[in-house]
């Protein structure tokens, strides 16, 4: 493979307006299809097998007004009682809006100061749009508005709407060329990991929006892959860019250097990006489609990014030439110096006193880590947004008007098929004295006489711990067989136990399949053994401190939290996917770096702090760079990206400096060459894979008894 990439970097960096036509002409064909033929994003949240899964299945089956989306419109008096007149003529205008299949009565709440009226829709929210449709709803009350009431929206499609994007994304873009203006000091080369990055972006999303047109595809998937996309694509070019300028300072001509760099760093670009992808594939695991979407759909980001990191980037590279290169040292001749000798210095420091630097690291990261013992996962809602967000102003009224259970009722759905309507009274009765509920409404039948819902009310909000208790009392001492329970709070419940469930087939999966990769591409137990382990401390010192911003409250005002919240239940699995394959990216080429050595030299520590130094400067500029693209995600008004984007940055801060900085140079220098041991039996099964393009000559080690066997 690295002959045939040498052979297609040189080639592209010889005819480079060949390769960027071609991929002027696919981006343009991305966009274009997308747009013509491109699908709407839709949120599937199916949970096969769950109560509150069951349930929801009945009423859409049985009663069709519920299966559609929905809106609450919360008005309040701010002195005085709600005019019910009022609200009547506002009913009428709400129902003459388009998809409105009705309107509930008007419910008020203590003291008639508020009013709640939801408005049931024929449709799903994913066939309406959000903004225009509030839009709608506003208008449709102004008479109240010019009233003097205050009018706020709730539910399903104000929740939907979501604020214009780009923010993040220009954030991230900018704070990555001021980092490669500052590592490079050119022009040039600051724009082109960028151009190609953002090149490859476009194809992957554009791609995404053509899945949508077949299959369910989650409204968050694009922001996610977003994210990643351009923090690994920027990675990835830089890489291979960092490896080109060392060709040019080795005195090559250009071409020959780019067809070197792809077949050296490209080569690892591949496989990172391979790796990124079986993590990705984890998320198959969790059988639930929004899941399972975001992963397919980040993983077709990724590869988009890597086939523009090894077929558009050497393009670039050959039709820049050395410009590349400072301007002072684009003269032929001139030196070029690559290596970090301070970088050199700090490993060779670690590697003579290891024990000290890898006990200080480890109690660091566990430091770090030990919030994560008390973190308590939960989806988000309303009362997490901002108190200035509508959505929010509705929470915060109807809790206050009809109590804070009003927000996420239960539904208990009984199949009158299997169930006697007689008994509808003593179930509602034993409902009534529960612990844990406000109130029960009358049962009510579905058109046909065959199903019946109750609502019931808690006395506790959905973020509330004391839910989980209510909802499991309700299921095993008061519903009789064939009767099961949905609605908000519960499919929370079910939702956030699917999850924790899971995650540990993921996790297993995820480290077992990237621990045999590396081991493939290094030929080594040990080495990728040690980079899993650091890989899972990184990610439970980010898990810690997520717990205690969000949770704690530590920081969340300065993320434009109004409070403290659960950490979001889509973040365990989401995070640790995306986060294990960013991870090993840099442990890959780290190692390859390293390994080269060894192999040219046989020296186990000098290897590790000529590889340190080798690559020190361009994976510090490639973590600054994706710290400050998830940072920019931080800012994302959804809770879900805005978490995701702190615990990926404090991960990959941390994997940049005390694992790659500390711990590998301080287990690397304490193993020496049982770092590259691997059994006989393994050694003769697995394939030879060199990273190196055939640069290195087997090791003065390797043609004695080889290391790998010792």
């Amino acid at each position: 493979m690295s002959r045939l990439l040498y052979r297609l970097g040189r080639a592209a960096a010889v005819r480079p307006w060949r390769f960027i036509v071609v991929w002027l002409v696919l981006v343009a064909a991305m966009a274009g299809l997308s747009g013509v033929a491109g699908g709407t994003l839709h949120d599937n949240y199916t949970m096969s097998g769950t109560g509150s899964q069951k349930a929801t299945d009945l009423l859409e089956a049985r009663f069709p007004a519920l299966s559609g989306a929905d809106a609450r419109v919360v008005v309040h008096a701010k002195s005085g009682k709600v005019d019910p007149v009022k609200l009547t003529a506002a009913a009428g205008e709400l129902r003459k809006l388009p998809h409105v299949s009705g309107v509930d009565p008007a419910e008020l709440g203590k003291g008639g100061a508020t009013a709640l009226m939801t408005v049931r829709y024929s449709v799903p929210v994913t066939d309406l749009k959000p903004k225009e449709t509030l839009d709608l709803l506003r208008s449709a009350t102004r008479n109240l508005d010019a009233a003097g009431y205050q009018v706020e929206f709730g539910g399903q499609v104000p929740e939907n709407v979501t604020a214009p994007g780009g923010v993040a994304e220009a954030i991230g873009i900018v704070a990555a060329l001021v980092i490669l203006l500052l590592a490079f000091g050119s022009v040039v080369a600051a724009g082109l990991p960028l151009a190609v990055a953002l090149a490859g972006l476009g194809v992957g999303v554009s791609g995404i929006t053509l899945v949508a047109a077949f299959t369910d595809v989650a409204t968050t998937a694009p922001t996610l892959a977003t994210m990643v996309g351009l923090g690994v694509g920027i990675d990835y070019a830089l890489f291979v860019l960092t490896r080109h300028r060392e060709g040019l300072a080795e005195g090559l001509d250009v071409p020959e250097s780019v067809g070197r760099a792809i077949a050296t760093a490209g080569l690892s670009v591949i496989f990172a990006g391979f790796t990124v992808l079986l993590a990705l594939c984890g998320l198959v695991l969790s059988r639930i489609p929004v899941f399972m979407t975001m992963g397919f759909t980040t993983g077709l980001v990724v590869a988009a990014t890597v086939l523009s990191a090894v077929t558009l980037l050497p393009a670039v590279l050959g039709l820049a030439g050395r410009r590349v290169l400072r301007r002072r040292d684009r003269a032929a001749g001139a030196r070029i110096s690559v290596h970090s000798p301070r970088v050199r210095r700090w490993a060779v420091h670690v590697g003579r006193h290891p024990w000290p630097w890898l006990l200080a690291a480890a109690v660091l990261m566990l430091t770090l880590a030990a919030p994560a013992l008390g973190m308590r996962t939960w989806p988000s809602d309303a009362s997490s947004e901002p108190t200035s967000n509508t959505v929010r102003k509705a929470y915060d009224l109807v809790a206050e008007g009809f109590g804070p259970g009003a927000n996420g009722p239960l539904v208990v759905a009984v199949d009158l098929t299997r169930t006697d309507k007689v008994a509808l009274p003593g179930l509602r009765d034993r409902l009534e004295a529960t612990e844990g509920v406000a109130s029960v409404a009358p049962p009510v039948a579905s058109p046909r006489g065959d199903a019946a819902v109750i609502m019931v009310t808690p006395d506790y909000g959905p973020q509330d711990e004391r839910v989980t208790g209510l909802v499991d009392r309700i299921r095993a001492d008061v519903l009789p067989p064939d009767t099961e329970i949905t609605g908000l709070t519960a499919a929370y419940v079910d939702l956030s136990r699917m999850l924790s469930d899971r995650l540990w087939p993921v996790i297993g999966v995820v480290v077992a399949t990237s621990f045999v990769m590396l081991m493939i591409v290094f030929r080594s137990l040990l080495a990728p053994l040690k980079a899993a382990a650091m890989n899972l401390l990184s990610i439970g010192a980010a898990y810690g401190v997520l717990t205690a911003v969000f949770q704690w409250g530590w920081g969340a005002e300065l993320l434009g939290l109004p409070h403290s919240v659960p950490v979001s239940s889509f973040i365990l699995l989401l995070m640790f996917a995306v986060l294990f394959g960013v991870s090993m990216d840099y442990e890959v080429f780290l190692l390859s770096r390293v390994r080269e050595e060894w192999l040219l030299h046989g020296d186990a520590r000098g290897s590790v702090s000529t590889g340190l130094a080798a690559t020190g400067r361009v994976i510090s500029s490639a973590a600054l760079i994706m710290v400050a693209v998830f940072l920019g995600f931080a800012a994302d008004p959804g809770l879900v990206i805005k978490q995701m984007g702190v615990g990926l940055a404090v991960a990959v801060a941390l994997d940049a400096t005390v694992v790659r900085l500390v711990l590998v140079p301080a287990t690397m220098s304490l193993l020496g060459r049982a770092n590259w041991w691997l059994p006989g039996p393994l050694a003769r099964v697995l394939p030879e894979i060199d990273l190196h393009g055939g640069s290195a000559p087997a090791p003065a080690a390797e043609r004695r008894p080889e290391p790998s066997r010792a």
